[in-house]
């Protein structure tokens, strides 16, 4: 058993901590980029998003509606992550310290 002052300072938990803030950092990465590009997309080439591609739809509804989605798809993909891999490791750490 550890301390968890080793445990603190063990290259595990260090390493722990990087995956986690990479993945965390990816994914607020890849966000950013799929809202402000579609911001940026609004403001730059409006008349791309006002094309019509149904009688009452607009290019723009559709890509606004995936902007949507896709933030779920990242979210559920950091849940999937987090309970498969880091939640396990967390309980492996904690087992390690002593009470």
């Amino acid at each position: 058993m550890k301390s968890t002052h080793e445990m603190l300072a063990s290259e595990e938990f260090r390493s722990l901590v990087r995956r986690k803030w990479t993945v965390s950092v990816i994914l607020t990465a890849c966000l950013f980029v799929l809202y402000y590009g579609y911001i940026l997309l609004i403001a730059v080439n409006k008349e791309l998003l006002a094309r019509r591609i149904g009688a009452f739809t607009t290019l723009g509804i559709p890509l606004g509606v995936a902007v949507i989605v896709l933030s779920w798809v990242l979210t559920a993909l950091y849940v999937l992550w987090a309970n498969s891999r880091y939640d396990a490791a967390v309980k492996h750490l904690s087992e390690q310290v002593e009470d």
